[in-house]
């Protein structure tokens, strides 16, 4: 069976590797030529019980030519246990008795395979995910069309390993890769790559290098000695990608690699000041790693003194961030005000998850729009941009620093979840590709003449003077400003003055903002909406549709504050506009503030996952 594109799913205890296993199987799929988009799925219970419900950890990707998503539901399902098999089966429904496999909810086609561990599903195991017979298949309901490849995974491990002098909870932990090479040979993938990543992840461990090649590499053999196949699916090797060197990028990874590229091209060393919080440690992580590139890097004890050390760094003279979430987000609020009346350049990533307080840390969503916009007291404008795609971030990252740089105002970059842990291919860019960074640097003043902090360019950015420039010193902190002086002032018209250049000057960032294009017709009936990390779905329903012969264009928004000099010029011709977001319709109430001669429909979702591209198109044929 030749297919476009494939969707596989690895699901398992959080234990059993399912992200190592799935990153490994789709970078092995990048190096082939295969288009991928990945979604890590980590259960909301961290630490549930081994082998129960809650604790089901998945990795899903989609691979093939022309990929937009991770796929809505699985060809290919790879349970380890019981409860995995169960979660993939019901989908949301796996915690309502007597709930049985039906599409709408599964997380696998009605033709799909299934690979499970067999030793997995002993009395005991079956019990911990409640299930009530001794036939997990009969009592979930599957369709006879869905295909159920047995394998020992944990027998087959154990004698894989038996002479390895290995203890058995290693052992066990090394089932994954077993699992790993036996889908290599299911879908053609050379182990050659697998074991040289091995070799690279496992370099301060060496010792576990040779056990897990060997169950990896005995795992391939087992599907090359009994022939097994899944009614021998190819999958289309990618012709649309650019030529060029790639790699497969996680969204963090590609926001710690923009920001690096940007102290390059200004100049300037990168500081990151922040603290961990799920989903954005890994940028932390990523620029810990980077001291031979000149990164310096200071984990706080809290989301407050981590952005205030980034903007000590930003006042000092480097290219200055912070890393958080939601909930860090509001802790920072207070300080991102002081850098907004600093008149200081900070980038604010802002890695966005579900849900209110603590919320769904490992879920994704879009929550945190209106708090980049208006979350600070007084009137405190900040520029907000968004990425789209995993690999976008390095380029939003890149934008975010040199808007900072150069406008001296802070930037709030928001990402979420699904593209910060998910990954694509990225083609390695050549920095000569990337335009220099030219912050407002003040270097001296003519002699006799008084410096003037606050005096402005034409971007209405005040100069950058760094501490210990004689002839340079100027007051800071967070009290109000003399208009140009910089001194304290309570003087009520420069009050005024100053609420509204400070307005002003964020809104002429417009000036050089990309303008959005619409893709689709220009007076196409329905103009479906949408920004950040909802564009690789909105696109792919929009498309299928689009070859249908549907009447319906997107429109993508990168920038959200400013919003491009364009966009009502794009907004005219449709009789319909819905606007797509993972919230209850922050976006959509933005819009209706801006552009008030417009009706703006919505379609909402949250439930801690990104949109289905099924669901998006029942959506859009209900309004065309």
């Amino acid at each position: 069976m030749h297919k476009q594109h494939v969707v596989i799913r690895f699901c398992g205890d959080s234990g059993d590797g399912m992200q190592l296993t799935g990153t490994m199987f789709s970078s092995l799929s990048a190096i082939l030529g295969n288009e991928i988009s990945t979604l890590p799925d980590f259960p909301a219970e961290i630490r549930a019980p081994q082998g129960t419900l809650g604790g089901v950890s998945g990795f899903q990707v989609q691979l093939g030519a022309g990929i937009h998503t991770p796929g809505d539901k699985a060809d290919v399902l790879v349970a380890m246990n019981a409860a995995a098999l169960k979660v993939g089966a019901l989908g949301s429904k796996f915690n309502v008795p007597g709930a049985l496999w039906n599409e709408a909810d599964s997380q696998f086609k009605r033709d799909a395979v299934i690979l499970i561990d067999t030793d997995s599903l002993t009395a005991k195991d079956l019990e911990k995910a409640l299930y009530k017979t001794d036939n997990p298949f009969t009592e979930l309901g599957l369709p006879e069309s869905v295909q159920i490849i047995p394998v020992a995974l944990t027998q087959m491990t154990k004698e894989s390993l038996k002479d390895m002098g290995l203890d058995n909870k290693t052992v066990l932990k090394s089932r994954n890769m077993f699992a790993l090479g036996l889908v290599c040979w299911l879908f053609s993938r050379p182990i050659d790559q697998a074991v040289t990543f091995l070799e690279s992840k496992f370099q301060k461990k060496p010792q576990l290098i040779a056990p897990n090649v060997k169950v990896l590499t005995d795992g391939f053999n087992y599907g090359h000695n009994l022939s097994l196949n899944i009614q021998t699916i190819t999958i289309q090797k990618s012709d649309s990608l650019p030529s060029g060197q790639y790699t497969s990028i996680a969204g963090n990874k590609a926001t710690a690699w923009g920001l690096i590229a940007a102290a390059e091209k200004c100049g300037k060393r990168l500081f990151l000041g922040s603290y961990p919080i799920t989903p954005a440690t890994d940028i932390m992580h990523e620029l810990a790693a980077r001291k031979d590139m000149g990164v310096m890097v200071v984990q706080a004890e809290d989301e407050i003194a981590g952005v205030c050390t980034a903007i000590g760094a930003a006042f000092a003279g480097d290219l200055a961030a912070t890393s958080t979430s939601g909930p860090g987000l509001s802790l920072k609020g207070e300080a991102i005000g002081l850098a907004v009346m600093a008149e200081l350049p900070l980038v604010v990533i802002d890695v966005q998850r579900g849900g209110p307080s603590t919320g769904l840390p490992t879920k994704t969503e879009q929550t945190d729009l209106m708090q980049a916009l208006y979350g600070r007291n007084g009137e405190c404008p900040a520029v907000v941009v968004a990425a789209s795609t995993p690999a976008n971030c390095y380029d939003m990252a890149f934008n975010a620093a040199k808007i900072a740089l150069e406008h001296m105002t802070p930037v709030v970059l928001l990402t979420d979840g699904f593209i910060a842990n998910g990954s694509e291919p990225w083609r390695i860019p050549s920095m000569a590709d990337y335009p220099t960074i030219c912050p407002p640097i003040v270097e001296s003043v003519a002699e006799g003449e008084e410096f003037k902090p606050y005096a402005r360019d034409e971007k209405m950015a005040r100069g950058w003077a760094f501490p210990g420039k004689a002839g340079l010193e100027h007051r800071i902190g967070g009290l109000e400003k003399d208009s140009l002086r910089g001194t304290i002032s309570h003087d009520a018209a420069n009050h005024q003055l100053m609420t509204r250049t400070r307005a002003e000057k964020v809104a002429r960032v417009a000036d050089i903002l990309p303008t959005p294009e619409v893709l689709g017709a220009a007076d196409a009936d329905l103009l479906v909406i949408g920004w950040g990390g909802t564009k690789g779905h909105l696109e792919a329903a929009v498309k299928d549709l689009q070859e249908q012969g549907k009447s319906i264009a997107h429109l993508h928004f990168n920038y959200l504050n400013p919003l491009p000099h364009n966009v009502e010029e794009l907004l005219k011709g449709h009789k319909h506009i819905v606007v797509c977001e993972l919230n209850e319709g922050q976006f959509a109430a933005y819009l209706r503030q801006n552009f008030q001669n417009y009706t703006f429909e919505q379609y909402n979702k949250t439930e801690g996952q990104p949109f289905t591209v099924v669901e998006l198109k029942e959506k859009f044929n209900s309004l065309l």
